[in-house]
């Protein structure tokens, strides 16, 4: 029940502002802290306490010596029996309890949940960023840093608290005790706190950049691994095994060399600690002994200062491993504030409104845009779809027919001009809402690594076993799901389709990702090569689905394959991010320009423009 309470105290999945996380190293930890602030507080206070109890058993231990230096007797108890239980009571009850308090805070509150409330937050941040942010960077380094940043971030946090405390009160309360029993008794440890300070000072700024730099290149180690996993298959087909594994090890041997970089410093800092406290040691001793020679100190203070500086020296050694382990996650989240807290290039616009569609009509006003490059791929574009209209967008490689389609789901935003959606612009409405109207079924077709059914359910969640089927169906997908079985034999639509849907065919992907889009239902339909992963036969199978799943949306069709788009109430011939030519199948033919050379060098002449109308 306890652990429980201690584990309920803070919510790991608490969503924060939705705004980008500090740039800076210290503000980004402030974000974080101060939303578990009374339970961080708590957890100092208690260190403060189960600080002050571990100094005081050295101060119990001068004071028993000196009580003892009386002689034997009942007396001895009468006379120091308050003092003794007083001592009895803080080892036996305050310092397990306080120290099990401590535990329950870091380890119940803390630990699990804050490590997993900075991991969430940082994952719904970074999930919401541009299509582009993904494109820039591998897939398994933004994990890495999403991963590491939520634990270095509090590991470090947790640490400089204890060490703060263990190094505030030991030294404090040492020299405080010290100079008690005689002023010059606190010289060596006063010298030794200055010389300490100096040696971190010089030392922990080279630790926490040489930690950044071996944290950067352990996340570009985790990139290249992932990605070679990600694209076995092409690893395999080309044959390049030796070759993946040179450019991993090219990773491999850069991190190592960082990594060594960084190892060097802290074995010089620790040889130089390691040195320092042994002056420590055998100043204090002998400064104790020769002060005890001329009967200025008791034994009691001999066996106070000895054993306090021997636990400092210990101490030290802890500190300056965890200084070392403290700057080490700095540096790991600092890497980490690298891919986190960047701006999102694609974001819904201040008191933007969900997006209503009653007809369905899109129009594309004077659009710019160029994937940041020189030269137009879209420019100066003006398109209207009539609300119901199917239109057909052809052109050769490179002409902007599929940017045209990422710039109407908002994957990108404009350079000028607008895109209209039942005259509302797409800027103006929320992302969610713009993409929840559009069905899209692309010529890539990824699907999740997750069952058959999880996938289906990405098109309507609530769909129900009925509605289910009946997309199946008409997606001519219930011909294999029930065959289906995976590696833990889960069986039809419980089967896991593999990392981006990798254990099915081409064709299969595809009737899965149509029945997806049957299920969604949206009025506004998008066909990017929608049947290009099909064969003759299996298109010519699910045509008439397409056909019902078009029936009463506008319908924007991208097709190499023109003979899949003839049958279009208009196609829109675009070359260079211009439409050169718009107009029906049977039109363009007569018109004898790009479309009709397209046409004449698909089919070679031997499919006449009526036949692709049947």
């Amino acid at each position: 029940m306890i652990f429980r309470w201690f584990e309920s105290l803070i919510d790991a999945f608490k969503d924060p502002v939705d705004s980008m996380p500090p740039k800076s190293v210290w503000r980004f930890y402030a974000f974080y802290l101060r939303q578990v602030w009374p339970v961080f507080v708590a957890a100092i206070v208690v260190g403060f306490a189960v600080a002050i109890v571990e100094v005081s058993l050295f101060g119990f231990i001068g004071s028993i010596v000196d009580m003892a230096k009386g002689a034997p007797g009942t007396a001895f108890f009468h006379e120091h029996g308050r003092t003794l239980l007083w001592m009895g009571f803080v080892a036996l009850i305050a310092r397990p309890v306080l120290g099990s308090l401590h535990d329950l805070l870091v380890n119940q509150a803390i630990v699990p949940s804050l490590t997993n409330r900075i991991r969430w937050q940082n994952h719904r941040y970074v999930i919401r960023q541009s299509l582009g942010f993904f494109q820039n960077d591998y897939a398994g380094r933004i994990a890495n840093r999403i991963m590491q940043t939520g634990g270095s971030l509090r590991a470090s946090a947790v640490q400089i608290v204890d060490a703060i405390w263990y190094v505030t009160i030991y030294t404090g309360s040492a020299i405080v005790l010290f100079a008690k029993a005689d002023f010059w008794l606190a010289a060596p440890l006063v010298a030794w706190v200055f010389a300490y300070v100096g040696l971190l000072a010089v030392f922990i700024p080279r630790v926490k950049q040489r930690s950044w730099k071996a944290s950067e290149a352990r996340s570009k180690l985790m990139g290249r691994i992932v990605d070679g996993y990600s694209n076995v298959l092409t690893l395999k087909l080309f044959a390049h095994t030796h070759r993946e594994e040179a450019y991993v090890a090219d990773a491999m041997a850069e991190q190592t060399d960082k990594l060594r970089w960084m190892t060097r410093v802290t074995t010089a800092m620790d040889a130089s600690i390691t040195s320092l406290n042994g002056f420590l040691i055998v100043g204090t001793s002998a400064l104790a002994l020769w002060l005890w020679s001329e009967g200025r100190v008791t034994v009691g203070a001999i066996a106070l200062s000895t054993g306090l500086v021997i636990r400092i020296n210990n101490m030290s050694g802890w500190i300056m491993w965890v200084v070392n382990g403290i700057f080490e996650d700095v540096g790991t989240v600092q890497d980490g504030i690298t891919t986190i807290s960047q701006p999102r290039a694609v974001q819904d616009r201040e008191g933007a409104m969900p997006l209503e569609v009653t007809n369905g009509a899109v129009r594309f006003e004077h659009i710019h845009f160029h994937y940041g490059k020189q030269g137009g791929v879209i420019a100066g574009l003006d398109l209207a779809v009539r609300a119901g209209e199917k239109i057909g967008v052809v052109g050769p490689s490179g002409a902007g027919k599929s940017t045209l389609v990422n710039v109407l789901l908002r994957l990108y935003d404009l350079e000028d001009g607008r895109i209209l959606i039942d005259g509302q612009d797409v800027a103006n409405v929320t992302q969610e809402s713009l993409r929840s109207q559009i069905g899209v079924v692309t010529q890539d077709t990824s699907l999740l690594h997750r069952s058959i059914r999880d996938n289906l359910l990405y098109g309507r969640p609530d769909a129900s076993e009925a509605q289910i089927l009946e997309a199946v169906r008409k997606a001519r997908a219930d011909e294999f799901i029930p065959q289906l079985v995976d590696g833990e034999g889960r069986i039809g639509y419980e089967a896991l389709v593999g990392e981006r849907g990798v254990k099915l065919s081409g064709g299969q992907r595809q009737r899965i990702a149509i029945a997806r889009v049957l299920l969604k239902d949206a009025p506004i339909l998008v066909l990017d090569e929608a049947t290009s992963a099909l064969d003759s036969e299996a298109e010519a199978a699910i045509q008439d689905s397409l056909d019902i799943l078009m029936q009463g949306k506008t319908v924007i069709a991208i097709a190499h394959r023109l003979s899949t788009i003839a049958r279009m109430d208009r196609l829109v011939v675009l070359d260079k991010g211009h439409i050169v030519e718009t107009g029906t199948h049977a039109e363009l033919i007569a018109h004898e320009g790009l479309y009709a050379r397209l046409w004449k060098r698909q089919t070679g002449g031997f499919v006449a423009a009526e036949d692709a109308l049947v």
